[in-house]
């Protein structure tokens, strides 16, 4: 029987980045009926005042703290977990679910964007998970959830370095999976498909709204709600990878041995050449 068997989300301490909206305000929704404490991290303070407001009328006893904190900076990253020791906050459970997307060709997109991808989405989650992993070790039995994405297991075109970005997530995660059992610390990836949050959007740099079935079927896109009740099962059951979609998880075990022309066939509706 390893250290873990014994984690609960009951009178949990639990960090998520990306708090404000999309996954990250789900999995504070979700968690809050059975957390002690909940820490909501984002950049955007009106938010999650908001959504911990909405969050405390629900629930009285749950102790709500917020950072505003911008994760692409190495010194906001050093601080927040600064003041997380300072506090002395008992955090058991860390969810590294903050990321940014982008929609469309290599050649087209800004240099900024490229950075502010690879920033937040390798740099600020390696970052966070080196600083926050002896926290981690010390609460034991412990989880580490890190949001990834059903394309970091497939070069994808339209997502050159979303998808790069999302397969060094995977890869990492599943040694840090390995390495850290052994010290009490359940490191899980999750990598849902679409999802029908503003994060599609914010990628495609458009303002009207977008229809997620213009770009994938409808088969494979998963609500927020089921997306993070799915994951946090897994936690439970000690899993070491949850795609959060029978259907999705069938095709990928599927294609990651077939060509990728057919992944883009299976996955990409209305591909413009």
């Amino acid at each position: 029987m390893t250290l873990f068997m014994n984690f609960s989300f009951n009178h949990s301490c639990v960090l998520i980045t990306g708090a404000s909206a999309g996954l990250g305000a789900e999995f504070a929704r979700q968690l809050a009926p059975h957390a002690a404490t909940l820490i909501l991290v984002a950049r955007r303070r009106e938010r999650l005042e908001k959504l911990a407001d909405d969050l405390q009328k629900k629930y009285p006893e749950l102790h709500v703290y917020l950072q505003v904190c911008d994760l692409t900076s190495i010194d906001e990253r050093e601080k927040l977990v600064a003041w997380v020791r300072e506090e002395e906050l008992p955090l058991n459970f860390v969810i590294n679910n903050a990321g940014l997307g982008n929609l469309g060709e290599f050649h087209d997109a800004s240099w900024q964007r490229i950075q502010g991808i690879l920033d937040l989405n390798i740099g600020a989650l390696t970052h966070l998970t080196h600083l926050l992993l002896p926290i981690l070790r010390k609460q034991a039995p412990s989880a580490l959830l890190q949001v990834g994405s059903i394309v970091g297991f497939f070069p994808i075109e339209g997502h050159a370095v979303y998808a790069a970005s999302k397969a060094y997530v995977q890869s990492f995660t599943q040694a840090l999976h390995l390495e850290e059992e052994k010290h009490g610390v359940h490191v899980i990836l999750l990598a849902p498909g679409a999802v029908p949050t503003e994060f599609f959007k914010v990628a495609s740099r458009l303002q009207e709204p977008i229809s997620l079935t213009s770009r994938s079927p409808a088969c494979f896109i998963t609500s927020p709600e089921k997306v993070v009740a799915v994951a946090l099962e897994a936690v439970v059951k000690k899993r070491a990878i949850v795609i959060p979609n029978k259907l999705l998880s069938i095709v990928v075990q599927f294609l990651r041995f077939a060509p990728i022309f057919l992944f883009q066939k299976v996955f990409l509706k209305n591909k413009k050449r």
